[in-house]
């Protein structure tokens, strides 16, 4: 027996779930909406929990993107702390862990992803936080204070954040990760060795080229043995290493999936009624001219309130173009477009690797920048990639300032 029906479902109470509900209501006023969330809070700005909250730029409070009383009045049922076990694509059916049915008009999937797990001895441990939630921030939070000591395995955003955030909060840190500096994956070498010096400077302990190879439990805290034979005890252990997008409903469901749940330009699935949006979701991005999947806040915000407005009939194509965000102590950045150590890099510093530009160019075009303490200028830089010329050394010096 179906328990209700809903003119929209949507699977995921976080950014993009909350923004779907903003496009739907662009243009439907009175389509009754669901909106179903794993956590047992409503929706909050996930990026404040290794930023803002940290250095008392943000309450708890005031990291919620809306209260109950705005879902009342917009006439969305919230139903916060629920799972969904599956769906019947073909009858427009949601069935939820608890054995509730519902029927929808149209569906979205903003479930995001998990936290990649070590598969290592002791990697299931209790205690150990595997970054993600508004909880495993008060876990974190409870647990961490002037004194304390922590081990956080992962050098990419997640890693770096929390230790600057760990640091500056007087906890004492080391950061374990394979790669030869912080955030490898984008920083070019100069830039990423330079931070990563910094940070040991503030009093991080940064093994690089390292993995951790196992954890046990000594009474309250940890040990943990390095693959190079280090042993270290903390009161805490922190991973990030990377999110795996949720692709076990979907894929069960029929859904057609690669790295995440495959869209076309208006963010539809493969089977009918069905979209998705934010972390998920593997979609067109179409300035790059490449299929690709976004973990940044920003691309949920829109992506999400995009997704809701196409639920309406709308048919609107995504052709917006994300941009992120860090803060690692006095170094900041906003970068968009293909930000990929990998690509070849031309920076353009006011301040050597403090100040300034870097370009990611393939065959000369302008793939991405990344304006390092140099703010509000993505507008700027999404043009240049959009414009797509090929650009010498030369020219890229003072493009953005």
């Amino acid at each position: 027996m179906t328990e209700k029906s809903y003119e929209y479902i949507i699977v995921g109470g976080g950014l993009a779930g909350a923004s779907a509900v903003d496009g739907v209501r662009d243009l439907d006023k009175s389509g009754d909406i669901l909106m179903i969330g794993a956590e047992k809070h409503l929706p909050y700005d996930r990026p404040h929990l290794s930023k803002k909250l940290w250095f008392g730029k943000k309450t708890v409070e005031q990291i919620f993107l809306h209260d109950q009383d705005y879902y009342d009045r917009t006439g969305v049922t919230v139903a916060a702390g629920v799972t969904v076990a599956s769906l019947e694509p073909g009858k427009n059916l949601l069935i939820t862990a608890d054995g509730k049915k519902f029927q929808y008009n149209k569906l979205l999937l903003a479930t995001g992803g998990a936290p990649r797990i070590l598969s290592i001895p002791g990697g299931d441990l209790p205690g150990i936080i595997y970054f993600r939630t508004f909880d495993d921030y008060l876990r974190l939070r409870a647990g961490s204070g002037p004194g304390t000591s922590a081990v956080v395995i992962g050098g990419g955003f997640i890693g770096s954040e929390l230790a600057a955030a760990l640091t500056i909060n007087k906890v004492s840190v080391t950061m374990i990760f394979p790669e030869p500096y912080i955030v490898n994956r984008i920083f070019p070498e100069s830039l990423g060795t330079a931070l990563t010096t910094h940070f040991r400077g503030r009093g991080i302990t940064v093994l690089t080229g390292e993995k951790p190879a196992s954890f046990h439990a000594k009474g309250s805290r940890f040990v943990t043995r390095t693959e190079g034979g280090r042993v270290l005890e903390s009161d805490l252990v922190i991973v990030g290493i990377g999110l795996a997008p949720s692709l076990d409903l979907p894929r069960k469901a029929g859904l057609a999936t690669g790295n995440g749940i495959i869209v076309d330009e208006y963010l539809r699935a493969s089977l009918p009624d069905i979209f998705a949006a934010g972390d998920v979701a593997f979609f067109p991005y179409q300035a790059l001219g490449t299929q690709t999947r976004v973990e940044h806040w920003d691309n949920a915000l829109n992506q999400g309130k995009q997704a809701g407005r196409n639920m309406t009939g709308c048919l609107e194509s995504y052709t917006y173009m994300p941009y992120f965000f860090s803060d690692l102590f006095e170094f900041g950045y906003e970068a968009v477009g293909d930000i990929d150590s990998r690509l070849e890099t031309v920076a353009d510093w006011q301040k050597e690797n403090d100040t300034g530009v870097v370009y990611y160019l393939r065959d000369g075009s302008i793939r991405g920048a990344m304006m390092c303490n140099v703010w509000d200028k993505v507008g700027t830089a999404r043009g240049l990639i959009k414009e797509g010329r090929r650009m010498t050394k030369r020219e890229l010096m003072g493009l953005i300032r």
